[in-house]
């Protein structure tokens, strides 16, 4: 069994836009980072971005409404982003308070600063093969691990569990693009399938994206088959100083056993997630100020 490290993965993009950013003169990329609230994993998400946007000297610039704003003032902020010259790439960091449309949020976003990939053109461009867009992170990110660490989807039948907006419909997309990497034969799975173990089975490939702890175990996956676990849960666990352990979607201890290659949690998608917003936010930067 072959631990696909994301950290690893995640460090070598980081590194490689670094390089590329100090070679650019004069202004650098900018990426508006919006968070609404405190939730607390998304304080620790937005920081994490934060951070890493500053190591690759990327200008981070932080916008932190309060949790009770409105839909239309969340709005007026997105609009001021948009027709803002110093700002190149827009995050607005979900889960957003429930008063706020997050579809709504995701439309209004300038495609050309669109560097989460969640606006309707920007998917509509995936669908169509269409690589001037951007491309929605962790999705992205999948492809990426898949790619460095020599899986070639091509005659590969991909199952995809879960079909989020943020990471099943867009990953799915991708595997099947007529593309290197790609070309994949791919099956989307959610809380609707009948003899779901029965189709994970058939899977050369299987991204776990549904958000319920340890639920992919050993008898849902053929031996020798690449694992990918989108999933990141807090489980109570009292041996902590937390309180709380994170885990997958999939059962790691016994799955690890028989798959030939497979993500941890943490240290699998999610360094890749902020890596490829990087990566896109350098798209971006370069598409608006050509070199």
């Amino acid at each position: 069994m072959e631990l696909i490290d994301g950290n690893k993965i995640a460090a070598d993009v980081v590194a490689d836009l670094k390089a590329e950013v100090a070679t650019f003169p004069g202004r650098k990329p900018c990426l508006a980072l919006v968070r609404v609230g405190e939730d607390p994993a998304s304080v620790s998400y937005v920081r994490k971005k934060e951070k890493t946007a500053e190591e690759i000297g990327i200008t981070g610039k932080m916008i932190l409404p309060p949790a009770d704003i409105s839909q239309s003032a969340l709005e007026a902020i997105i609009d001021a982003l948009n027709a803002d010259d110093g700002v190149d790439g827009i995050l607005v960091q979900s889960p957003m308070p429930k008063q706020i449309d997050e579809l709504k949020i995701f439309r209004r976003l300038s495609p050309d600063k669109d560097v989460d990939g969640l606006g309707t053109l920007n998917l509509g461009k995936v669908a169509q093969d269409d690589d001037t867009g951007f491309v929605s992170c962790t999705p992205a990110g999948i492809m990426e691990l898949l790619s460095r660490s020599g899986v070639d989807l091509k005659g590969k039948h991909v199952v995809v569990l879960g079909r989020s907006l943020l990471v099943g419909k867009p990953v799915a997309l991708l595997a099947l693009q007529k593309r290197a990497g790609a070309n994949g034969t791919v099956t989307v799975c959610h809380s609707g399938t009948t003899n779901l173990p029965s189709i994970t089975r058939q899977a050369d490939v299987l991204i776990a994206a549904i958000g319920r702890p340890d639920f992919v175990t050993a008898d849902m996956v053929k031996p020798g088959a690449v694992v990918i676990d989108v999933g990141i849960n807090r489980v109570p666990d009292p041996t902590r100083k937390t309180g709380y352990r994170l885990t997958g979607d999939v059962h790691f201890p016994t799955v690890s056993a028989i798959a030939a290659k497979i993500t941890p949690v943490p240290g699998g998608v999610g360094p890749m997630t902020v890596a490829m917003l990087m990566k896109n936010t350098v798209k971006a930067f370069k598409l608006r100020s050509p070199q």
